[in-house]
This record gives structure tokens, sequence and C-alpha cells, in this order.
């Protein structure tokens, strides 16, 4: 079944510039889905914590730490935990926020309302130029612009073109591999959805184990995802901050 996704254009000095109001949606939902949640977990904190709530997030801060950790020193990189604290939650929520249903209406065009952003390329896509100019940014405030252009014909003058290559490769597969995965589990939900829904009796039946199995993968992918998406971050800015970038 074809899917269609609602758009608004708008024209910027003769440039149209086309929306997806479904993903501008899930975006603003997952980001206050995100502040709402560690708002209400962090809203009585303690010295020695009784409820479970804050030892998760204690958990997740030490987590990230550890990330941080293992990829620089604490004095490098302890100025990145909250954005990497925050990125890491973005990305799980935005992963698995399509995980619990579809909202799909029943016009002609079958408009898709609810479903994952990071399902959408723009999405995944900007995450991972916005973290490689980020690292382009902190490389520079460490190191300074002109020793941070000089490493780029380092050791040899002709490695500066394979150099330039590689900071474009970063984007796409830091994007795009985040892409893949949630796009994929997307399809496959739709599919179970609609065997289930349009399936009569036999499709309602043999669809519904494939769908929790499918919801319960998903949701460990979904975390493995927003990992890996952090951790490639991390890796790359300590490139950056390293002196032998």
């Amino acid at each position: 079944m074809e899917h269609g996704t609602p758009t608004h254009t708008i024209d910027l000095f003769g440039l149209p510039i086309m929306f997806d109001l479904s993903t501008s949606l899930m975006i603003v939902i997952t980001c206050l889905v995100v502040f709402f949640v560690l708002f209400f977990m962090t809203r009585k904190l303690a010295v020695r914590p009784t409820g479970k709530s804050q030892v998760l997030v204690e958990a997740l801060v030490n987590f990230v730490k550890g990330m941080i950790s293992s990829n620089m020193a604490w004095k490098q990189g302890g100025k990145f935990h909250f954005m990497a604290i925050t990125l890491i939650a973005f990305i799980f929520v935005a992963n698995i926020i399509g995980i619990p249903f579809t909202i799909i209406l029943p016009d002609a065009e079958h408009t898709l309302w609810w479903k994952s952003p990071t399902a959408d390329p723009t999405v995944t896509l900007t995450l991972a130029g916005l973290m490689i100019v980020l690292t382009h940014y902190y490389g520079v405030q460490a190191r300074g612009l002109g020793n941070y252009v000089k490493s780029y014909f380092q050791p040899m003058w002709f490695m500066a073109p394979i150099k330039f290559i590689e900071e474009f490769t970063y984007n796409l597969t830091l994007g795009l591999r985040l892409y893949g995965n949630i796009y994929a589990g997307e399809i496959l939900l739709l599919l179970l959805v609609s065997l289930i829904t349009t399936g009569g009796v036999l499709g309602a039946v043999g669809g519904f184990i494939p769908l929790m199995v499918w919801q319960g993968f998903k949701l460990f992918i979904s975390a493995i995802q927003a990992f890996i998406f952090v951790m490639l971050a991390m890796v790359y800015l300590s490139h950056k901050l390293s002196d032998d970038h």
C-alpha cells in the first residue's frame, strides 16, 4: 500500500522550500517527550536517591560519560557531556516513537502522520551534518585555524583531497546508517499492520505475533543505533581535537 505524506511549500526569495508536515510534527513531539520525561524524572533530586527515576537518569549520565571518556580525556570531552546526553535521548525516542502504532488517514493518498522522524533521511543527514560542523568548530577552537587547516596536508600534501572527501563520507555514513535501519523497521511494521487490518482473521492471527516480535527487536535496534550515532560523533570530535588528525 502506497502512503503519502502531508507537505507544505513556502517561497523563499523565489526558491520553493518544501516541508514534510508529518516529520516536522514528530520532531516537535519527540522533543516534548524527551523534555517532559527527563523533567519529571529529575524534579526530586537527592544525594541518596530512593526512586528508580533518578537512578535511571544517573545511569544514563554515567553511561554517556563512559562513551566520551573512551574516546578522549575528560578534561577535553567533559564539555560535550550534556550535548551527548541530549543527542542520545532525542535519537532513541525518535527511533522508537513510531513503534507502538501508525496513524494513516483514510483518504485517497493514505496520508501517513505518525512515524519515527529518523525514518526520514532529511532528519538523519541534518543531524549528521550538524555534528560534522561542530567537530570542525571545536577543532579550530582547540588548535587554531592555521594548525587545523595544516593538518589536512599532513603527513603529505597530496593527502588533502582524500581527507576532504572523507568529510563528506562521514556525513553520509553517519546519517544514512541511522536512516536505513529505522526506515527498514518502519516499512516492515507498516506491512505487518496492513496484513493484520486487511488480511481477515488469518491475517490478524498470522501477523499479530510477528508484529509483537518485530516491535521488540526494533526497540533493541533503536537503542543500538542511538548508541552508534553518538559514539561515532564522539570519535569524530576526538579526532578533530587531537594533534595527530
